[in-house]
């Protein structure tokens, strides 16, 4: 099995399968998020980083997660109705997964296993981000408390700026 992210493939919230092989080239952000979190105003400056740079290759993709405190009960509606309304979320959002556990999303398992932070591969919280570069490769694992700002450097590096 590659390192790499592009085997894998996930619904948005729409409902539509979209396959992470659309992601080749791209530097690409994965985060679990949820609406009702401390670090949900997040969104705001996760969106500023894909705003600013996504016409050189930046993407993120946010993925809704109620593991953590219930902090994400909603449905699909209601998370992109909150995403959008309260934070102008312009970046790709996914359906709601669980990131830890048996019934975790594939990707996220891949992830853990790449990048397994310091608690041997789960994820604590909601708004833990992966950074991969071009080749979907990982690169980096940030904790909740980081905000997206501190990613800058990083994110200018791998696109090449």
């Amino acid at each position: 099995m590659s390192n790499n992210i592009y085997q894998f493939s996930a619904k948005t919230l729409q409902g539509k399968e979209i396959s992470m092989d659309n992601y080749k080239g791209k530097v690409v952000i994965v985060v679990n998020t949820a609406s009702k979190c401390g670090f949900t105003p997040q969104y705001a400056d996760l969106n500023t980083l894909y705003n600013k740079y996504k016409e050189y290759g930046l993407v993120i993709l946010g993925f809704p997660c109620n593991q953590f405190g219930n902090q994400e009960p909603g449905g699909a509606k209601e998370i992109s109705e909150g995403c959008l309304l309260n934070y102008g979320v312009s970046f790709q959002m996914f359906d709601k997964v669980d990131v830890n556990g048996s019934s975790a999303h594939p990707l996220f398992k891949h992830i853990k296993k790449e990048l397994p932070g310091i608690l041997g591969g789960r994820i604590v919280w909601n708004f833990t981000k992966f950074i991969f570069d071009r080749q979907g490769k990982p690169v980096k694992r940030y904790a909740p408390i980081t905000s997206p700002l501190k990613m800058e450097n990083q994110i200018r590096k791998l696109l090449g700026l």
